[in-house]
């Protein structure tokens, strides 16, 4: 079988001397899918950004369809036949499909754009490739499956052969991951390749032909997916055996910590995002949020944490009114925040691991003495955290902005846990975080509820919240449409079908379960 591409020996050493890519080899055949795995750190990121010209490799060959070449810009990669799907979407949610389609290749009519003729190309494209999306739709109006496909249809309505897909699962359910999987199986039968980077182990058993395994910038072998198991391909990752299944002891919940009472949450607009949700969060308990992204979670989750308003209704913690409160008091009152963007809302980028971690803490006694800041304090504070929380890096004083995203994000539950919580809301905890670091994650939250903490877990990943969660709730379209209290007896096909809205439980049922008046 023929090679499509080739990456030799890629080495890739930043200006400040951390060195991503030590020794890097992948080979990918036409018309394979291939998965591409690694813990966080791993150097997976950097080699696709080298491969599509975000990056450029301090040494090291690059072969597409048997031809050497020097890739310097995303559009040189285009030009190469090379599309790449980002795991956050890229696109305008208030153009249309088409125009977020043909956007920088828009085809011309005299000096306009031929509307008529894109829409056209458009249509055929899509139905071509088993990937049709109604043209005429905005962005805005689609769902988060839906959304992919278009990001898929962008690189192919631009020439490409070789796909890369970043993550491409990650906020989809059971239905429209096995959707995707027959389209992307009919694209590799159609002739195209892709490289598949994932963290989810079953996926690229299902999925994938071959995988190349990376760890700390090192290929660690190419296999053929049918001869290892996810076991052998977790322990190749990150060089030990990884617990695959979540094992937690049965919950003793107590007292309600956290109350929400009939909230809801409408814009300035009238778009209703939370339409009268109730629950209680208990002491000793893991309540999970499942729910496809858009159905009013992050809303909820805003207003619980002082980030955003409620419209009506009330949330309380142990009794104390705290609807509209700032963030600086939700969180003197010991509300931990793991938020959902960990760049955007989790962490300064620029400022150390240190300064990140103690940033909520600089009250302590431990850190000001006189009103000065006890900088030698503050340091070893830093390392307590790195070494506790296993956070990968050169030392504490590091720009945490430079580390992996899996090391980020346990700098972030780092500052979090070690905040004295009583109640921690987690968003998306192990959102693109590698099978070590989610194990590490993971057993933090159950350990903090066997601390007697209550934890409110918000994840799109199924597998995650059947695991972890002790009761579960499911929105849809800003209502709660079931509350599970037997997880452990739950699939995540059934589970898929309360958050596409297909089933529901009546509204006696969940008041029952919710024990409201």
């Amino acid at each position: 079988m023929a090679e499509a591409l080739q990456m030799k020996n890629i080495v890739k050493v930043y200006s400040n001397g951390v060195m991503a890519n030590k020794d890097v080899t992948l080979c990918v055949n036409e018309g394979e899918i291939h998965a591409l795995s690694g813990e966080n750190g791993a150097g997976k990121s950097t080699l696709m950004k080298i491969l599509f010209g975000e990056e450029q490799a301090t040494s090291g060959e690059i072969y597409v369809n048997g031809k050497k070449v020097n890739i310097t810009s995303p559009q040189m990669a285009i030009g190469l036949g090379i599309g790449m799907v980002h795991q956050h979407f890229m696109l305008v949610p208030s153009l249309s499909v088409t125009e977020n389609m043909i956007m920088g290749v828009e085809p011309k009519k005299g000096i306009f754009i031929d509307r008529k003729y894109a829409r056209q190309q458009v249509e055929e494209i899509g139905k071509k490739y088993n990937l049709y999306i109604d043209p005429d739709k905005k962005i805005s109006e689609l769902t988060v499956g839906q959304k992919q496909k278009v990001e898929i249809l962008k690189a192919l309505f631009r020439g490409a052969k070789i796909l890369i897909l970043d993550e491409p699962t990650a906020v989809l359910t059971p239905q429209e991951t096995a959707e995707l999987f027959e389209e992307l199986k009919h694209l590799k039968e159609s002739g195209y390749t892709i490289i598949f980077i994932s963290h989810k182990l079953n996926e690229i058993k299902e999925l994938c032909d071959r995988i190349t395994i990376i760890r700390r910038g090192v290929t660690m072998g190419v296999h053929n997916v049918a001869d290892v198991s996810e076991e052998d391909i977790s322990r190749l990752m990150v060089g030990r055996d990884v617990v695959q299944k979540i094992v937690k002891d049965p919950a003793h919940p107590g007292e309600s910590l956290l109350r929400v009472k009939d909230v809801k949450i409408v814009d300035e607009t009238g778009t209703v995002y939370v339409d009268g949700v109730s629950f209680s969060l208990r002491e000793g308990e893991i309540l999970g949020i499942a729910g496809v992204e858009g159905n009013g979670q992050s809303q909820l989750i805003d207003a619980i944490t002082g980030m955003g308003h409620i419209s009506a209704g009330s949330i309380s913690l142990r009794d104390k009114d705290i609807s509209g409160a700032s963030v600086r008091k939700i969180r003197s009152m010991h509300i931990a925040h793991i938020p959902e963007d960990r760049m955007t809302t989790g962490v300064a980028a620029s400022l150390s691991i240190t300064e990140n971690v103690i940033a909520d803490k600089l009250s302590w006694k431990r850190f000001v003495r006189g009103g000065v800041l006890r900088r030698k304090e503050m340091r070893a504070y830093g390392q307590e955290m790195v070494d506790a929380y296993q956070i990968l890096c050169k030392s504490q004083d590091v720009e945490i902005g430079s580390l992996s995203g899996g090391n980020i994000q346990k700098g972030v539950v780092a500052r979090e846990l070690s905040s004295e919580p009583l109640v921690i809301v987690a968003n998306q905890p192990t959102r693109g975080v590698d099978v070590g670091a989610s194990e590490f994650i993971r057993h933090q939250l159950i350990r903090a509820r066997d601390q007697r903490k209550g934890v409110l877990l918000i994840t799109s990943d199924l597998n995650e919240v059947l695991g972890l969660a002790d009761s579960l709730i499911v929105m849809y379209e800003g209502k709660i449409v079931a509350y599970i209290q037997d997880v452990a007896s739950m699939t995540e096909s059934e589970l898929g079908t309360y958050m596409l809205g297909i089933q529901k439980q009546s509204a006696a049922q969940i008041k029952e379960a919710l024990h409201e008046d």
